[in-house]
């Protein structure tokens, strides 16, 4: 859940705990923290680049807990009737899906705001959450047959819509950084389709490949919402490009080229309307070839040191870095592997965290400066779960979100777990 931002934070569940990382350059990957305390930790999700991190763990696969990792403490822990497959949180909710049902959390105090029952059956988690808190809709299966997509509005505590995404079961989502867009994959993994929130409008579709069906494990957005990237349990992930919808295109010069595509598109007017979108598929703007197939693998769009990279972490404890063309696009060129499991330098007091660009253009978030967030205080979560010494958070607090942690401008962290 990382898009084009300044800089990137990783966390990763082991069989002896969890750690976490800032990625600060290409060459530099420090480790922030890392807990023993907790075996076999299979969900480890950290609150942007703050200090709150929920773990969930094998010995204990029906309890939540909730820490503040730097000064050591848990703030919470909660129980469910099975076993938790997956965690979502912004700064508004913290979502808990179990296989049948999902639980939303207030995340100022952590109280259980809604119960949705009942939802068909979800053995994987499937759950997608805007990290953009002003909205914070929630996109789960609508059915376990169909592609269909329940969006919920977890703000309001009310359904929004349901999307017709694909013919077959789901089994990828995910919003853009302003939660105005959610992407889709079914288990084929052939047909990527973007759809607009909260009207449920389908704006793009991109086609992974029709040679095979795929697993496609990962679906992310760039945080300008240009780019789409798409991995899988095959060696090749694909990035798509999101090009602007508009009807005001300025006139093409008379070319053979623009002559052809102009008389293609008047073809398919009059063509089936399964054969004219099978034409009007968008291929893959750049693709990465990994030396590795069969592996779960999570991706990530970032910009690292002004420059638009690639993240690749794969389920065997490597991060790979790419450079990516923004123009031209094409193969992404491999520049730096890091290891997560082996020893890490550790910086426990210190992240090189900036603030992230509000959503631009790539040429503007390339040049922004970088400027650093001045480090604040955590009022709002003390060891026994409550507020600091018993007293209320200031309303003031929740206006730009409900949580004032050490980095309250940050972004998501990317999120692998050890299968």
């Amino acid at each position: 859940q990382t898009g084009f931002c300044l800089c990137s934070s990783l966390a990763i569940g082991t069989t002896t705990g969890y750690r976490l990382f800032s990625l600060s350059s290409v060459e530099q990957l420090d480790q922030v923290h890392e807990s023993n305390e907790i075996p076999d930790v299979y969900i480890v999700e950290r609150l942007f680049s703050s200090s709150l991190v929920v773990v969930v763990s094998h010995a204990k696969p029906q309890q939540m807990n909730v820490y503040h990792f730097k000064k050591g403490t848990e703030i919470c822990n909660y129980s469910y009737s099975s076993k938790i497959l997956s965690i979502r949180l912004n700064r508004q909710r913290l979502v808990v899906c179990l296989e049948e049902s999902i639980y939303i959390h207030n995340i100022k105090d952590m109280k259980l705001l809604k119960t949705i029952m009942d939802t068909p059956p979800n053995t994987t988690g499937l759950c997608a959450l805007s990290i953009n808190h002003a909205n914070s809709y929630l996109a789960y299966p609508g059915s376990a047959t169909s592609g269909e997509i329940a969006l919920y509005d977890g703000n309001t505590l009310k359904t929004a819509c349901t999307i017709p995404a694909h013919d077959g079961p789901l089994a990828a989502l995910t919003f853009n950084s302003t939660g105005s867009k959610l992407a889709s994959a079914s288990e084929k993994g052939t047909v990527i389709r973007v759809f607009s929130i909260p009207g449920g409008q389908k704006l793009y579709e991109f086609r992974r490949g029709m040679k095979r069906y795929v697993n496609i494990s990962s679906l992310v957005f760039s945080m300008d919402s240009q780019f789409l990237c798409a991995s899988s349990n095959t060696e090749t992930v694909h990035i798509f490009k999101l090009e602007h919808l508009t009807d005001s295109r300025p006139e093409e010069p008379p070319t053979w080229s623009g002559y052809m595509g102009k008389m293609f598109q008047a073809a398919t007017n009059y063509l089936p309307a399964q054969v004219s979108g099978m034409m009007n598929q968008d291929r893959a703007f750049a693709t990465v070839r990994l030396n590795i197939s069969g592996q779960r693998n999570i991706c990530a769009l970032s910009t690292i040191q002004k420059l638009p990279r690639l993240l690749v972490t794969t389920s065997d404890g490597h991060l790979c870095i790419y450079n990516l063309d923004p123009q031209d696009g094409g193969e992404c060129v491999l520049i730096k592997k890091h290891s997560l499991l082996g020893s890490g330098k550790t910086e426990e007091n210190k992240e090189n965290d900036l603030r992230p660009p509000l959503p631009q253009s790539y040429a503007a978030t390339v040049a922004r400066q970088s400027t650093v967030p001045s480090t604040s205080t955590m009022p709002g979560y003390s060891e026994d779960g409550g507020a600091l010494r018993g007293e209320v958070i200031p309303e003031h607090e929740f206006a730009t979100g409900p949580v004032c942690l050490d980095d309250e401008n940050e972004f998501p962290p990317v999120s692998i777990r050890d299968p």
